[in-house]
């Protein structure tokens, strides 16, 4: 427990480790097998908050702070990804967009629903050609006297085949690079606009990801994320920051597990006539794992401050990704490692940890992406 944050975030912490290791990670191998996390589930998640745990109480949720939300999410990570992954693309990237970008109209109508999971976002941004270099997106946003005409294809995009809402990036004047792309906020059941079966993946079982399609799709002119054209590259980069951060925060929890059960394991497995944990190689790596997490965390919980403080946290949001999303890579290789035979066995939850942290170093940003983001930042700025 972080006694650094306040009492009442601190119960609440608390109270979602405890939702976490009784209610929740008793399912991980359901959803695995089932590909999905179960709706009774979805909508006990959205009783208890945990869709609006970064949405304003005017709109419905619990307005936490930053660093609240991210010690939230980073309880959420110690289970299947599958969590982590529709809460933060309906709340933190989708919920997040519209509460920065929207139009008071835009943020009523949407946000009360998303936060209390009666209605699910998602965000999209990648394209098939333009994934690093998300500005190269194709979709376009043709005006005409009633609204726009899109056309294009979004793919990757988590939670789409389950989206109820959905904010999209389309080009309204091809010829301005980033500064002619705007925000679209459009509805499940809008004519053109469909969506593919949910992509089969290496991990991230539970989480619905797939292709948003948009096909001569007709939107009014209140479809305009903000009501101003042009400002969508703005608002899809400051999502991104607070969305890395929240992506962070996950992959210390995935990571924290992963050290649980090898210091759990390493205390029981017996080998040699004592338990593994006695040998100096395995106590190294429970020692390297423990250490980074804690580096991380701290990272996770500097750059929430930032954003809580309003400023503009690009590099520190760039360095908490990168180090967090590779230190779980390496935690989980480590913990399997400790398993030996075990952890490479599907019924092993080590397995399943060690699929889920692979996409930690590309989605959001690859870990190339944000070292570039980061140097760029010390370049210009020192």
């Amino acid at each position: 427990m972080d006694d650094h944050l306040p009492e009442d975030i601190q119960m609440l912490v608390a109270s979602v480790r405890e939702y976490v290791e009784s209610r929740l990670e008793p399912l991980w191998q359901q959803v695995e097998r089932e590909d999905a996390i179960p709706p009774s589930v979805l909508r006990e998640m959205g009783d208890l908050g945990l869709f609006g745990l970064s949405i304003p109480e005017a709109y419905g949720g619990l307005g936490l702070s930053y660093q609240g939300y991210v010690a939230v999410m980073e309880e959420l990570g110690r289970t299947s990804s599958a969590y982590t992954n529709v809460i933060g693309a309906s709340t933190g990237l989708f919920g997040m967009t519209v509460l920065h970008a929207g139009t008071e109209e835009q943020k009523r109508q949407v946000l009360p629903r998303i936060a209390s999971a009666q209605a699910i976002g998602c965000f999209g941004l990648t394209e098939p050609g333009a994934g690093s270099d998300a500005a190269a997106l194709q979709m376009t946003a043709v005006a005409h006297d009633s609204g726009y005409v899109l056309n294009g294809t979004k793919q990757y995009v988590t939670n789409a085949p389950i989206a109820d809402y959905f904010v999209v990036f389309a080009k309204t004047d091809p010829t301005a690079g980033a500064r002619g792309i705007s925000a679209f906020l459009l509805e499940r059941g809008t004519p053109g606009l469909l969506t593919s079966p949910p992509d089969e993946k290496m991990g991230l079982r539970g989480s619905s990801t797939g292709q948003v399609i948009l096909q001569d799709c007709c939107v009014p002119r209140a479809a305009l994320l903000g009501g101003q054209e042009g400002t969508g590259w703005r608002a899809a980069l400051s999502t991104l920051d607070s969305g890395r951060v929240s992506l962070a925060a996950g992959a210390v929890g995935l990571a924290q597990k992963a050290l649980e059960l090898s210091l759990s394991y390493a205390r029981q497995r017996t080998q040699f006539g004592q338990p593994i944990a006695s040998f100096q190689a395995i106590q190294w790596m429970l020692a390297d794992t423990a250490t980074e997490i804690h580096a991380a965390r701290l990272m996770v919980r500097a750059a929430a401050r930032g954003l809580d403080a309003g400023r503009r946290i690009s590099r520190e949001a760039a360095m908490a990704k990168l180090f967090a999303s590779e230190m779980a890579g390496r935690a989980v290789d480590r913990a399997v490692q400790i398993h030996g035979g075990l952890g490479y066995m599907k019924a092993s939850p080590v397995e399943r940890l060690y699929r889920d942290a692979r996409i930690l170093r590309i989605y959001e940003g690859t870990s190339e992406i944000q070292r570039l983001v980061i140097a760029e930042d010390l370049v210009k700025n020192g």
